[in-house]
């Protein structure tokens, strides 16, 4: 079985260029991104995807090409911390959850599911992993009562950062739907998430990056108005974008990352290098330690609408702001997660992003999705950078 990357390339790294903490295993294919990159503790792993056989067989070759390039990095399936699992089709879920409990058997990583399309005709499923070193501090977290039933751990702590699954409306000891409508659903979300974080002896604060996937871009209005209020200072970097979800009942998944340490909320400077406005909604950047989470970016503007490669050039214009006003640049980049909303501005986005960041590209998943925003928005593009 052929192994591919976004990029429809072959996943497997080459060489690995160093610079200072940030080490970059390329990728051997022309695309603009690195097979792993691993920086201050963590390994990021790009996208992995097949396109050969039915959702079984591509959900084993996937897992065998982020082995091979966890290996190669200094670590295993055994230390992935987090997983996305991009599927195409939501009736795939069960077949790819049997093979996940047989590569996991104990102490899975956390995972968040979602229906999207690929780059790449005939793939099912594509899969990004984060991971500790081997030897790398590694704890499952699983709230007093809650259920063991499904194949992911809540939450897994190594250090002073927390992954943890995507929430959808759940209650985790009956481990059973919560339904309603998207404020119910976001509500229910942040309790269970409060609780998660209490067992790992973080709050709410300590949040500093979340990604929300909404079935329906009229709800996001609402979900803002449910979501805002639970952080009323220093909001967390976010990206949300609409695609679906495994279960019909479920409106929104919410995927947090938390990290303990002092913030600082960074507000992207204009183009002329006066101040930014903050939003209560969303920092544009939060720095804590030696990483800095950047929201997702939008480079929509009067004069460039539908124009992926114009929008993807203004959108990594302000993010390299935003990484300068930080005290950080490209070449701290260790991972990014693309959204477009149509899988023929693929290579044109590639053209822009490849033009922007140069070289010892992050590892990157590039997915099809649905944008909230303007008529003739085409792309999204969130990162985490490390000293």
């Amino acid at each position: 079985m052929q192994r591919f990357t976004t990029g429809l390339v072959l996943f497997a790294c080459l060489g690995v260029a160093v610079q200072g903490q940030r080490q970059v295993f390329p990728g051997s294919g022309s695309a603009p991104l690195s097979a792993a990159v691993k920086a201050d503790g963590l390994i990021y792993v790009s996208g992995a995807l097949s396109t050969k056989g039915d959702v079984t067989q591509q959900t084993m070759g996937v897992l065998d090409s982020l082995a091979a390039n966890l290996k190669t990095a200094g670590s295993s399936l055994d230390n992935v911390v987090a997983a996305t699992v991009y599927l195409k089709n939501a009736t795939d879920a069960p077949a790819m959850t049997e093979v996940w409990r047989q590569r996991w058997p104990k102490n899975p990583p956390t995972r968040t599911t979602v229906v999207a399309d690929f780059v790449a005709p005939n793939a099912l499923i594509e899969i990004a992993v984060i991971a500790v070193a081997d030897g790398g501090e590694r704890v499952v977290v699983h709230p007093a009562g809650w259920s063991t039933a499904n194949p992911y751990s809540h939450a897994i702590r190594s250090g002073d950062t927390l992954f943890i699954s995507g929430q959808v409306s759940r209650d985790p000891r009956a481990n059973t739907p919560i339904e309603g409508d998207v404020t119910t659903q976001v509500k229910t979300i942040f309790a269970n998430t409060e609780e998660i974080l209490k067992a790992a002896g973080f709050t709410m604060s300590d949040i500093v990056a979340n990604k929300v996937y909404l079935t329906d871009v009229q709800t996001f209005g609402e979900m803002n108005k449910a979501y805002v209020p639970n952080f009323p200072k220093n909001p967390p970097a976010r990206a949300t974008v609409i695609v679906g979800l495994p279960g019909p009942q479920y409106k929104v998944e919410l995927t947090p990352t938390a990290v303990r340490g002092n913030k600082e909320a960074i507000t992207t400077p204009a183009a002329d290098g006066t101040p930014g406005k903050p939003s209560a909604t969303l920092s544009n950047a939060i720095k804590v330690g030696n990483r800095l989470y950047v929201a997702g970016m939008l480079g929509n503007n009067a004069t460039n609408k539908g124009n992926v490669e114009a929008q993807t050039t203004e959108t990594l214009a302000r993010i390299e702001r935003t990484l300068k006003a930080a005290g950080f640049s490209f070449a701290d980049l260790v991972d990014a997660q693309v959204y477009i909303s149509d899988a023929s501005y693929f290579q044109a986005m590639n053209t822009a992003y490849r033009a922007a960041i140069g070289r010892d590209f992050p590892a990157r998943a590039t997915l099809k999705t649905g944008l909230v925003g303007s008529e003739g928005l085409v792309v999204e593009i969130m990162f985490v950078a490390s000293k």
